[in-house]
């Protein structure tokens, strides 16, 4: 009896509607998954990064703390940064007039923390989506599932464990999986939120540093 009313008795059992069902919520599984491991190791190499930060400002000199910064950010969080803030401060001296040294800084280093924003929540939305679309995938199989159980009572002019007991299986099953997807993407979306956003703030900081130190005195 419990063979009967198993995985294998539901996948056989399965139209096309639920199969199909099934292989989009193993694929958004899959890619959930994926960037769940993705995003932990880069969040792992970002910490590294961040670590550079004291090696940096300890440096006896500009040259030298850029090649620490280099060799010890393996996310390319910072080094960018201090780059295309050396790049704007020692820029083309032919500049137009409006465009002054400080300009050009601000202007740089807002573009490099873009960037840095873009990398780091670069799959995130993949995961908010998954966490939101998932149960309700799971959900249309549940009410296929029950809309079979009702033709089955249909049918049989009589309501009969047997007649309902496929179906209702075959729903709750749907909605099991839906579930399972939606909650890891959705864990992992807050928990990777929670973690950029201490990121970006050392980040700003490191730009707000590095502005006071090149900036011309006016």
């Amino acid at each position: 009896m419990n063979e009967a009313f198993g995985f294998e008795h539901f996948w056989t059992q399965a139209d096309g509607l639920i199969r199909a069902n099934v292989y989009l919520l193993f694929a958004m599984s899959l890619a959930s998954w994926f960037l769940i491991f993705l995003k932990a190791w880069s969040g792992i190499r970002a910490r590294r990064s961040l670590a550079s930060l004291e090696a940096f400002w300890s440096a006896p000199s500009m040259e030298q703390a850029m090649a620490t910064l280099i060799a010890r950010d393996p996310e390319a969080l910072l080094a960018p940064l201090a780059r295309a803030a050396l790049q704007a401060v020692e820029g083309d001296s032919a500049a137009s007039a409006w465009s002054t040294p400080s300009d050009r800084l601000t202007r740089a280093l807002r573009a490099s923390i873009q960037a840095a924003t873009e990398r780091l929540e670069s799959g995130l939305t993949l995961l908010a989506s998954v966490g939101a679309t998932a149960p309700f995938v799971g959900l249309l199989g549940t009410v296929w599932g029950i809309y079979h159980a009702l033709l089955n009572i249909a049918s049989s002019g009589s309501l009969s464990i047997e007649k309902v007991a496929g179906p209702v299986g075959e729903a709750l099953i749907m909605t099991a999986f839906g579930l399972g997807v939606a909650i890891p993407a959705v864990l992992a979306y807050n928990g990777f939120a929670r973690a950029n956003r201490a990121l970006l703030a050392r980040i700003d900081g490191f730009a707000h540093d590095l502005h006071s130190l090149l900036a011309p005195a006016p």
